[in-house]
């Protein structure tokens, strides 16, 4: 049998029962859009807060205060150390150290022009606008400390400059932050929303007044941020060999923004695939259907199968008769089903624009080849039943 014949016994008998076929490709595409849709959206997802994160950088080590207690009150007391200025002026110093980042959080009042708002206030460097990629849509950013003092300046987030000034300039503004007044120098380019942590509305003042401000010894963490030429890990046994040495023993907790990345990224990823999981349910039930089909096609095409054996068709030509044609009808199911993708993610962009999605054509061609798989995996048994009538059997049954 040649392949155009075989091609031709399989279009005709997908036309012959068109209601049928057309069902049983439903199944099938429904199925696989569940899969490409919700696996659209879990990648989405996770490209999103991925790039949330590493906006930020992904080569840097934070360090924070403190130990993991080994239990008791005893161990919780022994481990806290504070990490100071000075211990972020010396990292500052280390080779491969491109910008150091001491942190000191909280929140308070902020007030300008009769105008009062409860925000997050953010003690740091003057180096934070380099480590963590931002712009400045107005002025500059904090600068370095003169003689180990700050002058009293505030940068303000782009949403909380808005809300105390309005469309006016607030560079060069005083503003009062928990009681203490500031000049405003800067104003940040809008950065968005991490995890719910709005940061345009902060505001931003230098950490020697914030330890003033919330009346701590000590930073909550200090980010270093490390240049391409060292790997990570030989320069985080640098961070930790000098502040073995400053504090005498190892009193601080040390994590990569790599490796964080790397956590989240797996996380994310077993995530995602267990939201293609779900779709995969609509997919089983399109492959039963097409085993369902193929299994009373069998039937109702006996003495047609009967009739291929005795003029000459191996057992494995009649195999690969049936197998094909469930491959095809599971492959139009396909692309049905990736059509129907497109058209949904279209609207789904129009009604939900800030909804992350993300449909790559390495996904694409994974969606087809599944849909391939469900067709053979589910024509498998019906072909073989049918390769192995006999002649005979198969015609006297007509």
């Amino acid at each position: 049998m040649r392949w155009r014949d075989g091609l031709g016994l399989c279009g005709s008998a997908l036309s012959s029962q068109p209601l049928r076929s057309l069902l049983t490709l439903l199944g099938v595409a429904i199925g696989i859009a569940a899969v490409a849709l919700l696996t659209a959206m879990g990648e989405g997802l996770r490209n999103r807060v991925l790039d949330s994160f590493a906006q930020f950088g992904t080569r840097v080590v934070t360090v924070r205060p403190g130990t993991l207690p080994t239990g008791g009150i005893g161990g919780i007391l022994a481990s806290a150390r504070p990490l100071t200025i000075a211990d972020a002026d010396a990292l500052g110093r280390l080779p491969h150290a491109e910008a150091v980042v001491p942190i000191i959080q909280g929140n308070g009042d902020i007030q300008a022009e009769g105008r009062r708002r409860r925000v997050d206030i953010l003690g740091t460097g003057s180096q934070l606008a380099e480590a963590w990629r931002v712009h400045m849509a107005q002025g500059q950013f904090l600068p370095p400390s003169r003689d180990g003092r700050t002058p009293p300046y505030a940068v303000l987030g782009a949403k909380l400059a808005t809300e105390l000034f309005g469309g006016a300039s607030p560079v060069g503004q005083r503003v009062r932050v928990g009681g203490m007044s500031f000049r405003v120098i800067g104003v940040m380019a809008s950065k968005g929303n991490l995890l719910g942590f709005d940061l345009d509305d902060i505001a931003y003042i230098p950490v020697d007044w914030a330890e003033s401000l919330f009346n701590r010894e000590g930073l909550v963490k200090i980010h270093v941020l490390f240049d391409d030429s060292t790997p990570a890990e030989p320069f985080a046994d640098a961070v930790r060999h000098l502040l073995v040495e400053r504090h005498g023993r190892e009193d601080f907790r040390m994590t990569s923004q790599g490796d964080l990345l790397g956590s989240l990224n797996r996380i994310l990823a077993t995530i995602t695939l267990g939201i293609a999981a779900l779709g995969g349910v609509s997919l089983f039930v399109g492959a039963v259907g097409i085993l369902t089909i193929m299994t009373t096609t069998v039937g109702e095409r006996t003495a047609e199968i009967g009739l291929l054996r005795a003029v000459g068709a191996a057992p494995r030509q009649v195999l690969a008769l049936f197998l094909v044609e469930a491959t095809l009808l599971s492959l139009l199911g396909g692309v049905l089903g990736l059509v129907m993708v497109g058209v949904l993610l279209g609207l789904l962009h129009l009604m939900v624009p800030g909804l992350p999605l993300s449909l790559s054509p390495p996904l694409v061609l994974l969606a087809l080849l599944l849909s391939v798989l469900v067709g053979m995996g589910a024509g498998l048994a019906p072909a073989r039943r049918a390769a192995r009538l006999r002649p005979v059997d198969a015609l006297r049954l007509e």
